[in-house]
């Protein structure tokens, strides 16, 4: 049987294990940072942080996932947009016929589309293969896009 010096010692030490436990199994949006993106965002970009991730009431469902977004001169803006267009197999008639695989776009030549995630884009927001059709299947024309923060590539 423990006296209650050692009870108290032992309930501390769980305690104090079960913290730890739970900061280190925690995904990195619920340790105790907020989600700045408003409510209303189906879509979200983190242009400081180069991810972005959806999200419906305010709840993330998907992500965040990793970005590249617009080079020196042709930076991805920040601001709140509406998806306006979605097209499947787009080929950019701005950029030599460039394949954008799972384009939403969202502010006039802006979109999420299939990129290099080692390449800055002309503006756009490049995707992962996987992270590009799960934008492309979720958004709609209508949802509401909101970019945050300062490309810092």
């Amino acid at each position: 049987m423990l006296n209650s010096s050692m009870r108290s010692l032992f309930v501390a030490v769980v305690t104090a294990l079960g913290a730890m436990f739970s900061i280190i199994l925690a995904p990195a949006a619920s340790a105790g940072t907020t989600n700045p993106c408003p409510a209303f965002a189906s879509a979200c970009v983190d242009l400081t942080n180069n991810q972005a991730w959806l999200q419906s009431g305010g709840t993330t469902t998907y992500g965040p996932v990793p970005i590249t977004s617009g080079e020196a001169g042709l930076r991805t803006p920040a601001g709140t947009f509406e998806v306006f267009w979605r097209d499947k197999y787009h080929r950019s008639t701005l950029y030599n016929d460039a394949p954008m695989n799972n384009s939403v776009f969202f502010n006039g030549d802006i979109a999420f589309h299939e990129g290099s995630l080692n390449v800055e884009s002309a503006g756009c927001i490049h995707l992962s293969p996987a992270a590009s059709l799960t934008f492309f299947n979720t958004l709609r024309v209508g949802d509401k896009v909101y970019a945050f923060g300062a490309n810092r590539n």
